[in-house]
């Protein structure tokens, strides 16, 4: 009984020690795949001693594929194959001649100065062609680049995966056979990525018919029937072709995805928690199993060797696979400085290192030390840098202007205006005929249709733009919209109008990325009709130090009283919606209606109803009511404080 506590002891730790470093890296806003390794190493034998992957034996493999298998088929599942066609041309470049400029480079950097053998050199080379799709992800979800960007290093990572390792078994044959004939090399990386993608198509396919059509299915066995369905697809491409595998996991992905299964982003979710789960048992485990002896044993010449294939095998590849490209070279820069290595070269190599021991062949224990130094350098480096790089090179998505704006009524349609009227993209959209001809005849873009289309929000421009605010009169609708939205195209700001939360939430959650727009309790009927019957005016005004706080406070009585509702935030010359949960600085421009009433005889004698409103600076919020001399003293009070 001692030998099985001791494994169930190994995977509790594991698991908790996994989850952990993702809760840690996900607070602190950094890769998790940085404390992993961290935890793995420290509870490993040459740490505290308190994990022994070795215990598993064969298991460790077993745990290893199905898991690869798994993240590869979620990484296809995320995939966006309309995204991908904007960047087609260079992502082809990038896994087919990228593979053989990294495959060279890296062989020829770690014989020269690693001092491996030839042999072993262009296997390590091997290991390191894929970039991890499991650090890509959560690094592109944090730093938030270009659109286009983004889906190159997204794409490149999930389909250079199956090919990286299917080269990497074939040099091993080579190692260990000593049959280096290169039309056998390429008949064999053809055939299994032939066979992997014929299988993984068909079966990808399969389950989404099925998936249609079992509507006696409950949400959660349909997730369950896929995850049963891509293993077995899996064993099967294993079964006819060693190492194909992979490959059809990752088309299966995305032929499933393609295939706009019901409740597609239920099954992403839960895909997408089985492989956090799954990156962080296998990371803490391979981590553990690392020895520091064979890492230090390696010298400076590995250092070396990483620093060649970060800072000059990757920009060349980068660089002659975009040649044709739309890129300009602030993109090109930045995709050649993002090549995180991941944990398929992890894996693999563990796996080696055991195969290559076994034949009695020396070098397996440096291969993995020095993958893992790679994996190390390259996700501290440039997971660390990236924020800060893409910031230098001016590629944060965050500065996308522009709005999609879902409900066509006279406040959403005063908003779209202001943002035209500075110069930037607007679209509406909305399911009324007669509320989209309003739209028409106030010269404002509109579609005539639903915003669960992800045709037509693409077809609006959503991918490019910087904010999605949903704003019909269903606070309920807004909410599925603006959720479905964040998921499906990740702009930088979505906002909506919905239901107070009862427990308390006033702002919506912060976790899946929806705010509430402007205030948490708007009535928006009401001021569609104050907009209507033209009993509002449109201000501006600045924030100015050091009178900020008194502003502020004057703005939130009015806002309280229900005479005034801040519209946009005008800060560093970018125009957004006011969020509930925004934080007003001095030197922000705040744009708003205020509540002001006329008499029915005044308004039509003015014609009000038909007057176009500008912006003015209006006395009731200019005059904040407090003399200067109280504004001194309190601040005088505050400061020495």
């Amino acid at each position: 009984m001692e030998m099985p506590f001791d494994i169930t002891l190994l995977i509790v730790l594991t698991v908790l020690a996994g989850i952990g470093a993702q809760v840690l890296a996900d607070y602190l806003k950094i890769p998790g795949i940085v404390f992993l390794l961290l935890f793995g190493i420290l509870l490993g034998p040459d740490g505290f001693g308190l994990l022994h992957p070795n215990l598993l034996g064969d298991g460790l493999e077993v745990i290893v594929s199905l898991s690869v298998a798994l993240i590869l088929f979620e990484g296809g599942l995320n995939l966006e194959l309309k995204e991908l066609d904007k960047v087609s041309g260079s992502l082809r470049n990038l896994v087919t001649i990228g593979t053989l400029i990294t495959l060279i480079g890296g062989g020829i950097a770690a014989h020269a100065f690693s001092e491996f053998p030839w042999s072993i050199s262009f296997l390590y080379a091997a290991l390191v062609v894929v970039t991890g799709p499991t650090v890509i992800g959560p690094l592109l979800k944090q730093v938030q680049v270009e659109r286009s960007v983004a889906a190159l290093l997204e794409g490149e990572g999930v389909l250079i995966d199956p090919v990286g390792a299917i080269l990497a078994v074939l040099v091993l044959d080579v190692i260990l056979n000593g049959d280096a004939d290169p039309l056998r090399l390429i008949a064999g990386l053809s055939l299994r990525l032939g066979i992997g993608s014929a299988i993984g198509a068909l079966g990808g396919w399969t389950l989404g018919y099925f998936l249609k059509r079992a509507q006696f299915l409950s949400e959660d066995l349909k997730n369950l029937v896929v995850l049963a369905g891509l293993w077995g697809l899996f064993g099967l491409a294993q079964e006819i072709r060693g190492e194909s595998g992979l490959m059809a996991t990752v088309v299966a992905g995305i032929v499933l995805r393609a295939s706009a299964v019901p409740d597609e982003r239920l099954l992403r979710r839960f895909k997408g928690q089985l492989t956090i789960l799954a990156v962080s048992v296998l990371f803490i485990l391979l981590a553990a199993d690392l020895s520091l002896a064979s890492v230090v044993a390696l010298g400076w010449g590995s250092v070396v060797t990483v620093a060649v294939l970060m800072l000059v095998v990757r920009p060349i590849n980068v660089w002659l696979c975009t040649i044709n490209s739309g890129l300009n070279w602030r993109q090109k820069l930045f995709v050649s400085w993002i090549a995180p290595k991941g944990i398929v070269s992890a894996s693999i190599a563990s796996l080696f290192a055991i195969l290559l021991t076994d034949r009695g062949i020396n070098g397996g224990d440096s291969i993995k030390a020095l993958v893992f130094l790679t994996i190390i350098l390259t996700v501290v480096l440039q997971g660390l840098t990236a924020r800060s790089v893409a910031k230098l090179l001016g590629l944060m998505s965050t500065k996308a202007t522009g709005a999609v704006i879902v409900g066509s009524n006279p406040l959403s349609r005063l908003i779209a205006r202001l943002f035209k009227e500075r110069g930037e993209t607007v679209v509406i959209l909305d399911t009324n005929p007669e509320a989209c001809q309003e739209a028409e005849r106030e010269d404002l873009p509109v579609f005539l249709s639903s915003a669960l289309d992800t045709e037509v929000l693409e077809e609006a421009g959503l991918a490019s733009m910087g904010t999605f605010l949903a704003m019909t009169s269903n606070g309920e609708v807004n909410r599925v919209l603006a959720q479905r939205t964040a998921e499906e195209f990740s702009p930088p700001r979505v906002l909506a109008l919905f239901p107070i939360d009862p427990q308390g939430n006033k702002a919506g959650s912060k976790t899946n990325k929806i705010q509430h727009a402007f205030i948490p309790e708007l009535q928006l009927k009401t001021w569609n009709d104050y907009l209507s019957d033209s009993q509002v005016k449109l201000g501006e005004t600045v924030l100015k130090e050091p009178s900020c706080a008194f502003q502020q406070a004057h703005l939130q009585a009015l806002i309280r009283s229900g005479d005034l509702i801040p519209l946009l935030i005008e800060r560093e010359k970018q125009l957004l919606v006011v969020s509930a949960t925004d934080t007003w600085q001095p030197g922000d421009v705040i744009i708003y209606l205020l509540y002001d009433p006329k008499p029915k005889l005044l308004k039509r004698l003015s014609g009000s109803s038909q007057s176009r409103l500008t912006l003015e600076k209006l006395p009731t919020v200019e005059e904040v009511p407090i003399s200067s001399l109280a504004l001194e003293e309190t601040l005088e009070k505050v400061s020495a404080e």
